[in-house]
């Protein structure tokens, strides 16, 4: 890169120092903040909504020519899954090479910073050929419960919908995610003395473990189908038989008819001593994202951008993450998907993002912007 094209590394630093967990609204805020405080002097008009249930804030950017024209949206998460004092600790930001390192550059910070540097490019020029929107979210790290429906308000509003989460595999975007589901499983079984009365008791967790090795064979590759448990509990002493246990499912599919029949799998969960009581909660919580003609079509149109800058622009195979994309794609509002910054170790402390991707992606961003 030629000095004139180094991207404004101190500006998005600033953006990776903010740490904003999502369950940190202060930290949340004031990344919304800092996207208010950019486009403060452009023709951009701001609608922030507050947060509700603990979470942080959202934001609407809007510009364009107010033609009656449907939208083109592009979406962008800033919490991430990093504790406050990682960058301190852990992960500080810095460059090395090519790389530069943060918390939450990679998953998504980058991409959001990027796409808004782009979105304040076409606001300025006025050179959008209809309305353009970008929404912040806080909450996509947990699975977007605040604002599910703030998405796909604007998804339905729109002709397209470009979502930032990193570029795959070298920088290839995304056109197909998986469905994902989330349950918790609770057992409740008969306590007794371990010693004196163990006849007497019905174990939680002896249930719990007959179900754990039930849901994981339910896993199917060859559909595309996994069932994991991760988290387990229960118990409340050495010498008790336990009376109450819990896992937590976490569901993938492809189809929306495999989240359906899964969900109902899941649910009809029976117990291998009756003595066991079983509750199960939840359900699909971002339903499968499949790559449709339309997908396809907007795709199509990208690689087209993507050539005239000099990108051989290719899309990988469907991922087993959501993300935000999932929603609006399920609406069968064309999507593209993974338009953010490219780099490694989203949600570790190897979390990094390609310096050199930066501009091509930007560019890529406005083109878009510019042409649909």
């Amino acid at each position: 890169m030629n000095a004139q094209d180094t991207p404004d590394l101190a500006a998005l630093s600033a953006w990776l120092a903010t740490e904003s967990p999502t369950h940190h609204p202060d930290g949340v805020n004031r990344m919304m903040d800092l996207v208010a405080e950019e486009v403060a002097a452009l023709p951009i008009a701001v609608e922030r909504i507050p947060g509700r249930d603990g979470l942080g804030d959202s934001l609407i950017l809007r510009a364009g020519p107010a033609n009656g024209a449907s939208g083109a949206a592009v979406m962008s998460h800033l919490d991430t899954v990093h504790p406050v004092g990682t960058a301190a600790r852990d992960l500080p930001v810095r460059i090395e090479g090519d790389r530069l390192y943060g918390p939450g550059v990679y998953d998504m910070k980058g991409g959001a910073w990027l796409a808004l540097q782009a979105f304040k490019q076409v606001a300025a020029a006025g050179t959008a050929r209809r309305p353009i929107s970008f929404l912040f979210t806080p909450d996509e790290e947990i699975g977007s419960p605040t604002t599910r429906a703030l998405i796909e308000t604007i998804g339905r509003e729109s002709m397209a919908v470009l979502i930032t989460e990193p570029a795959r595999e070298g920088g290839k975007i995304v056109t197909a995610r998986k469905g994902v589901g989330r349950f918790d499983v609770r057992f409740e079984g008969r306590p007794a003395h371990s010693g004196a009365r163990h006849a007497d008791g019905r174990s939680a967790i002896r249930e719990a473990a007959h179900q754990i090795l039930a849901v994981e064979a339910m896993t199917d590759y060859d559909r595309g189908i996994t069932t994991s448990v991760a988290l387990v509990g229960g118990g409340t002493a050495a010498n008790v038989i336990p009376q109450h246990a819990w896992f937590s499912i976490d569901l993938r599919v492809t189809t929306a008819a495999d989240g359906v029949a899964m969900e109902q799998r899941i649910h009809g969960l029976k117990a291998h001593d009756p003595d066991v009581r079983i509750s199960v909660t939840g359900g699909m919580n971002r339903p499968p994202y499949e790559k449709t003609a339309e997908v396809a079509a907007l795709y199509e149109i990208a690689r087209g951008v993507a050539a005239g800058i000099g990108l051989d622009l290719q899309d990988c195979a469907m991922t087993g993450g959501g993300s935000d994309g999932n929603f609006t794609a399920a609406l069968g509002i064309p999507t593209l998907d993974g338009l953010g910054i490219d780099g490694a170790g989203a949600h570790t402390l190897e979390e990094h993002a390609l310096i050199s991707s930066i501009l091509p992606r930007q560019a890529l961003m406005r083109g878009l912007l510019e042409t649909l």
